[in-house]
């Protein structure tokens, strides 16, 4: 009986959920303990005057009642946030387009081209990349030096002056367009050729059978890209950190190194958690009217 008891267990452990289980629990374990309790344990920070050093005072609404109403940094940042984010992701979209069509037809070196195209998405985010940008854009920088053989200006500062800093970014950002590019790139290789040779059956040119075949097959690739990059865009941080800290006169402060400054520098922890609450908010607002909107523009192929 016991035996039998035994073996009914050992049969139960040898089926297909509990090795599910069992494969998934690493993961599981992990992101209950370095997403999910870390984020309740931010959303009661939120509510708290908490500096880190001190044990945390509840508050209550405080922290978004300051927010929104005794902190003008706070809308400086979600203006700057979204003045990046609505510029360089459509432009890094349409630089990754324009490649991905360009590599699109097979040869030797594509291969080569597409990893060299890949290379910035890689190393783009990292604090050597950032060093190097900013010395690059300095007054005595090799930006300059290359304008000054066309006549401009061989000192101008362009992480000192308010208009220009935050194109330093956006540029940065768009060089970026690696992964977004071969996403690109892979969603072209699965538009049928039938189509293209119908179209020139028809007399079509290239510019009607972009905008009438590519580009509408292209329009849930686009729509992904767009969710993606656009979360990115709002989530950026190393950029402005390394090259600006939101200088000159908060002209690049992005919203995720104001939180930063206030949580770690400020020691206004508890306020900057409930910054990087309604950050997560916001993010999911945008999503939600992305998705609202792709009834009217992104081709379904079930309707």
């Amino acid at each position: 009986m016991k035996k039998t008891k035994q073996m009914s267990i050992r049969q139960k452990l040898n089926t297909e959920s509990v090795a599910g289980i069992v494969c998934t629990m690493p993961f599981i374990i992990g992101f209950l303990l370095f997403m999910i309790v870390p984020m309740g344990i931010s959303l009661y920070y939120s509510f708290c005057d908490y500096d880190i050093l001190s044990a945390p005072k509840w508050c209550g609404l405080d922290n978004y009642i300051k927010m929104f109403t005794d902190d003008p940094r706070f809308w400086k940042s979600i203006g700057v946030t979204f003045y990046f984010a609505l510029v360089s992701v459509p432009l890094r979209l349409i630089f990754a387009l324009i490649v991905a069509m360009i590599l699109v037809k097979s040869s030797k070196a594509s291969a080569f081209y597409r990893a060299v195209y890949y290379l910035p998405s890689i190393i783009g985010g990292s604090v050597a990349v950032a060093i190097l940008w900013k010395r690059m854009f300095a007054a005595d920088g090799v930006v300059n030096k290359i304008l000054s053989v066309f006549g401009f200006p061989s000192d101008f500062a362009w992480l000192g002056n308010t208009k220009t800093a935050i194109w330093t970014l956006i540029i940065l950002a768009v060089w970026q367009f690696g992964s977004s590019m071969l996403i690109f790139l892979s969603a072209l290789k699965q538009i049928p050729t039938e189509l293209y040779e119908a179209a020139d059956v028809d007399g079509a040119n290239r510019f009607n059978k972009f905008f009438k075949i590519t580009l509408p097959l292209l329009t849930p690739t686009i729509f992904f890209n767009l969710v993606m990059q656009m979360i990115n865009g709002f989530l950026a941080f190393t950029q402005c950190f390394i090259i600006t800290q939101g200088k000159p006169m908060d002209s690049t402060l992005f919203y995720t190194v104001y939180t930063y400054l206030q949580s770690f520098k400020f020691y206004n922890t508890g306020y900057g958690a409930a910054l990087a609450w309604v950050m997560l908010l916001l993010i999911g607002l945008i999503t939600l009217v992305l998705f609202a909107t792709k009834k009217f523009w992104v081709y379904d192929e079930g309707n």
